[in-house]
């Protein structure tokens, strides 16, 4: 007893510790965006002022209206969201079949096929440039969506693969044995049985490959060239000028822009609650 009361105290500062630590960290990640949202409000002969109120005196909603009449920001988000939404698609449709393949089945290169996945992980992204370029140029897709959707899938894929294959290692085999008795095929099961329980998974791997395609700049740079086609990476870096910049739009379409994955995220954050809490009510 006496040892549990000697313990409290520290249990409890330790506690305090943690929360504290985690309200900094939440601070120091939050305020870059709030100085951005600041900026964007500020009238146009107060750009460049130090002053560091979050809402600036003479707040006002000019710069916004610019880069939406002014640009062709609502081409770039709609080109992204094609892109993205594809590139998402398909790349959850590809890695919950190839991880399942890789976590029921064994066959030969089975490990090595796994061991090579996740070797392209280790990859820089600019060592891919050049490659990519050059499939899709010889593909004659340059300047396409599907250009884009194949380049941005080939990065993404192999993650996506590891998380679904690690799952579905987690789902007892019995569930698909007992559809089978019942006469379901293996695929019925893999689509009946799996997938539904796999949801969680799912929703990360979608998550993962849709920011990672909405917010890459290189491999876009590389292959788009007609600005039609330009994704808003490539079109919010239109409005820096060689001389000067235009910061109230620039920080406007930086906010607008993160609208879509905040509504991707909110919207699947109960599937990620769910995995995240999957675990604690077993047994």
């Amino acid at each position: 007893m006496t040892e549990l009361r000697r313990s409290t105290p520290r249990f409890k500062w330790g506690i305090f510790a943690v929360h504290a630590a985690l309200i900094l960290a939440c601070v120091i990640n939050i305020y870059p965006l709030l100085r951005i949202i600041s900026v964007s409000l500020r009238p146009g002969n107060r750009l460049i002022s130090t002053d560091l109120a979050l809402i600036p005196d003479g707040a006002t909603l000019l710069s916004y209206v610019s880069v939406i009449k002014n640009t062709n920001f609502l081409l770039w988000l709609w080109n992204s969201l094609i892109i993205t939404v594809a590139t998402s698609l398909i790349g959850v449709i590809l890695a919950s079949t190839a991880g399942y393949a890789f976590s029921r089945f064994r066959f030969p290169g089975n490990k090595l096929g796994l061991t090579l996945l996740l070797g392209t992980q280790m990859i820089p992204a600019g060592m891919l440039l050049l490659p990519l370029f050059l499939m899709v140029m010889k593909l004659g897709l340059i300047n396409t969506y599907l250009g884009m959707v194949i380049a941005y899938s080939v990065s993404s894929l192999p993650f996506s693969i590891w998380i679904l294959k690690g799952y579905y290692d987690t789902v007892p085999r019995s569930l698909e044995e007992a559809a089978m008795v019942d006469g379901t095929t293996q695929f019925g099961a893999f689509y009946r049985i799996v997938l539904p329980l796999s949801t969680p998974a799912l929703a990360i791997a979608f998550l993962f490959n849709f920011t990672a395609a909405w917010n890459e700049y290189l491999v876009a740079r590389v292959i788009l060239s007609n600005s039609a086609k330009y994704t808003w990476t490539l079109g919010l870096f239109e409005l820096q000028g060689q001389f000067i910049t235009q910061w109230g739009m620039f920080a406007a379409g930086s906010v607008l822009i993160t609208i879509p994955v905040l509504m991707v995220f909110l919207y699947s954050s109960k599937w990620l609650v769910s995995g995240l809490t999957l675990g604690s009510v077993k047994g």
